[in-house]
């Protein structure tokens, strides 16, 4: 998950979407916190985690990777995919967590952002497949 798909339970739910992605957020933690679906985390997640400006939601997102099973930490190899990403048009924490989550073997990276996802599904080599909290739950539930 990124810092989008785990900050969306905080978010403004008058609209139907936030509020189902949220939902969809929650029953995927809970699901992390029974054992029946693992949580990955990184050193990027992290990264991104702290640039937020609001320290409560900050320390609100951080607590929710204690159910994390495994952090996965930068390295060269992650560096050099993210590069090849960014050269296709990825934003730098984007093509940094796919980056990531493809050399944990993480089957599923979740996040709200539209465009990541598109683009994602476009890239016939992006191994992790790129999800949205309600794909997401449709698939594991």
């Amino acid at each position: 998950m990124d810092t989008c798909s785990l900050n969306r339970p905080m978010d403004d739910k008058t609209q139907l979407r936030v509020a189902l992605e949220a939902e969809a957020v929650l029953g995927i933690l809970l699901g992390c916190e029974s054992g029946r679906v693992k949580l990955v985390s990184s050193d990027v997640l992290l990264a991104e985690i702290n640039r937020n400006p609001h320290p409560h939601k900050r320390a609100c997102v951080s607590s929710l990777l204690t159910s994390s099973t495994e952090t996965i930490a930068l390295s060269d190899a992650i560096e050099a995919r993210a590069l090849v990403l960014e050269a296709r048009g990825f934003k730098g924490f984007d093509a940094l967590h796919i980056a990531t989550a493809e050399a944990g073997h993480v089957e599923y990276f979740c996040t709200c952002d539209d465009r990541l996802i598109k683009k994602a599904k476009a890239q016939p080599d992006v191994v992790t497949k790129v999800v949205s909290p309600l794909e997401l739950v449709k698939e594991l539930f």
